[in-house]
């Protein structure tokens, strides 16, 4: 029960980072959180919500940053239907988490892509596009990573134009 709530809650927290302003020098990886806007302020309490835009990529992103974080992710989707999945990322000497297609099955096509882990864990791989990026997040993933590392395995993001990984702009 308590990882089904950290699972949602890092769900929560993953579709409310995508609209959150980029940091330089993050190698495509989501900023940390943020505080969050003044008390009664429109944009703490409703995010912008994700784009409907139907998503078609052939994607290839290897890259590492100076702290050691570095990844591997392939993502073949064609009008939002999945056709390939391999993605594996390392945080440091510390662990690593990967996600294989053959351990999912597409459970979602709009406004986001979603699959579920055929393993009933409830992990979760989302993939959303907007003006300037693919996004490929996972929730509820912990047994799928090395002990001690989850908080730390960031989204995969791609730049939709070249299938590389997004830059920051």
């Amino acid at each position: 029960m308590m990882f089904q709530r950290l699972g949602l809650l890092l769900l929560a927290f993953v579709f409310t980072a995508c609209a959150m302003p980029r940091t330089p020098d993050l190698g495509g990886r989501a900023p940390a959180p943020s505080s969050p806007s003044s008390p009664g302020s429109s944009s703490s309490r409703n995010p912008a919500p994700i784009a409907d835009l139907p998503i078609s990529i052939n994607g290839q992103c290897a890259q590492q940053d100076e702290s050691g974080f570095r990844e591997q992710a392939s993502l073949r989707v064609n009008d939002s239907v999945v056709q390939q999945v391999a993605w594996q990322l390392w945080v440091g000497r510390r662990g690593s988490c990967e996600f294989k297609q053959a351990d999912f099955r597409q459970t979602q096509r709009r406004p986001h892509v979603e699959l579920t882990a055929n393993d009933g864990s409830g992990c979760k791989l989302m993939i959303w596009r907007d003006d300037r990026r693919i996004t490929l997040a996972h929730a509820g993933c912990q047994k799928r990573c090395s002990p001690g590392i989850y908080e730390e395995a960031w989204p995969v993001m791609f730049d939709p134009a070249s299938g590389t990984c997004a830059k920051d702009r």
